[in-house]
């Protein structure tokens, strides 16, 4: 089940983003990482089988303030099937 985990995680400087996003693209499942939010404080984190919990405790140990905001299912978009145009 691929899932969508946001977590907020206090990144002041240029070098503590890319340390949190090295963190989390270093942890099993990990398919896409990225920053988000008005402040750029939000890591949000798309893979198979990612332990939040885990991932947010690896944070906290790095980083100090590290929260667990959502855990999300990312289901796949339907393709409308194209239909053969028929000429007369």
């Amino acid at each position: 089940m691929k899932q969508k985990i946001i977590i907020k995680v206090q990144m002041t400087c240029d070098k503590c983003r890319t340390k949190a996003m090295k963190i989390a693209a270093t942890t099993d499942g990990v398919n896409s990482v990225a920053i988000e939010g008005s402040d750029k404080d939000q890591l949000v984190v798309i893979g198979e089988g990612v332990d939040s919990a885990n991932l947010t405790c690896s944070l906290r140990k790095k980083l100090c303030h590290a929260t667990l905001l959502s855990v999300e299912e990312v289901k796949r978009k339907k393709e409308p099937e194209e239909k053969p145009k028929t000429t007369s």
